[in-house]
């Protein structure tokens, strides 16, 4: 299984809005603003979408807007991955499920891991073991038990929880992470791309699609 990401929030055509007015305040121009919101739906103009475009390649300090477009989202990985994830700190927050408190609150299953091919017997022999310390923890609940358990935890264990970050720390994380060797940077990759006018005002790609 690679990454898993899902009930992902996006901006508000309100606040595309907004941002892209104050985008525009350092030269007053808001009346060169071509954005609008059709029936909820936000259309990004022509004249904005170019302005985005120059403050990107101008740098952090002139594309302060980009911070001001949240995006949060749920997110399946491994462990081996969100120790990288978790590189990025600034800017985001992260709210996990707790292994300490549910972690042995069911039987581990092949279903709860990220393997390659081949490897299950390997893996198999691993959860056999965890399963027994389960339940010999359940019995007597000694916390050594509960360490050997969070020790022999494979770092192909996958954890579940809620992410935050904006489209800065997200064009920081494509432009570190996109070539990376790891099948779940390109999947994390592949999803910022689709972001709404992620692909117009980073990449410079032509986009027509509507966007809430």
């Amino acid at each position: 299984m690679s990454i898993q990401i899902n009930n992902v929030i996006t901006p508000s055509a309100e606040q595309w809005k907004n941002v892209i007015l104050g985008a525009r305040n350092p030269l007053n121009s808001w009346e060169k603003s071509d954005s609008v919101i059709l029936d909820g739906l936000f259309v990004l103009g022509k004249n904005d979408e170019n302005l985005m475009k120059k403050l990107c390649k101008a740098g952090p300090d002139h594309r302060k807007f980009m911070r001001m477009l949240p995006v949060q989202c749920n997110i399946v990985a491994p462990l081996f991955w969100v120790a990288e994830h978790d590189t990025y700190k600034i800017g985001t927050t992260r709210n996990s499920c707790s292994f300490m408190h549910k972690g042995v609150s069911k039987p581990f299953s092949l279903e709860d891991f990220s393997i390659e091919d081949g490897a299950e017997s390997e893996l198999l022999k691993i959860i056999n073991t965890l399963n027994f310390l389960r339940e010999n923890y359940l019995k007597n609940k000694d916390i050594k038990i509960f360490r050997m358990i969070r020790g022999l935890l494979p770092q192909g264990y996958n954890v579940k929880y809620t992410w935050c970050a904006n489209y800065e720390v997200l064009y920081n994380i494509y432009y570190a992470r996109k070539n990376h060797r790891l099948e779940e940077w390109k999947n994390f990759c592949d999803w910022i791309e689709a972001l709404p006018h992620f692909k117009e005002i980073v990449l410079g790609e032509e986009n027509n699609d509507v966007f809430l």
